[in-house]
């Protein structure tokens, strides 16, 4: 598992700097284009571009973790990440009612692989060598 520690770290704060990115520089198209966004309205952009801004301080850190590998780092990185994918995955399971079937089956899959890789990826962490 360790030797996917990196690719999983590089994956992650992929996500997070192209999710952050988008929100941060284009908020309403982000709100418009990405399926089930809409699904909670009022847009506000103020709040979408806080989002994006704070999505891609998590990317900063995951990929100085991803980069140095250290110990605390990586686990500190890990946490920050299910911080915010635990209760983003717990908000959309209890918040389907009325939606699409195939959009809710794709929001639902991607919000629980958002908790399980770093979930996965922590044990790893956990076993690296103090630096």
């Amino acid at each position: 598992m360790s030797r996917l520690l990196r690719p999983g770290l590089i994956i992650l704060a992929a996500v997070q700097f192209v999710v952050g990115g988008w929100t941060l520089f284009f908020p309403a198209s982000f709100y418009n284009d990405v399926p089930t966004v809409d699904w909670t309205p009022p847009y506000s952009e103020h709040l979408f571009r806080d989002f994006g801004s704070t999505t891609l301080g998590i990317g900063i850190v995951v990929a100085a973790a991803a980069i140095w590998l250290e110990r605390r780092l990586v686990i500190v990185a890990l946490l920050a990440y299910l911080s915010y994918s635990v209760t983003h995955f717990a908000f959309h399971a209890h918040h389907l009612e009325g939606d699409s079937p195939g959009w809710s089956a794709v929001l639902l899959s991607f919000t629980i692989l958002s908790v399980l890789l770093p979930a996965a990826l922590l044990p790893a962490a956990v076993k690296l060598t103090v630096t």
